[in-house]
């Protein structure tokens, strides 16, 4: 029997895909602890290691993106 650990995954209000430009559509999730973005209507994905994420990071945030 195996078991599957369910994943919190997080609309970001306002964003934008990268890819396909659909509004409303990004989620944000931790992935094997590891900060990862994804399109619910495309194949975009982008990840951030928490190393990068604290070199770019100011204030209390989740993630630094770079959303259009």
């Amino acid at each position: 029997m195996t078991t599957t650990k369910k994943v919190k995954k997080r609309f970001v209000a306002g964003a934008k895909c990268p890819k396909c430009r659909a509004k409303e559509t990004i989620v944000l999730f931790k992935e094997n602890g590891i900060e990862t973005v994804e399109c619910v209507e495309c194949d975009y994905r982008e990840q951030q290691t928490e190393e990068k994420i604290a070199k770019k990071a100011t204030g209390a945030v989740i993630g630094v993106f770079k959303p259009d």
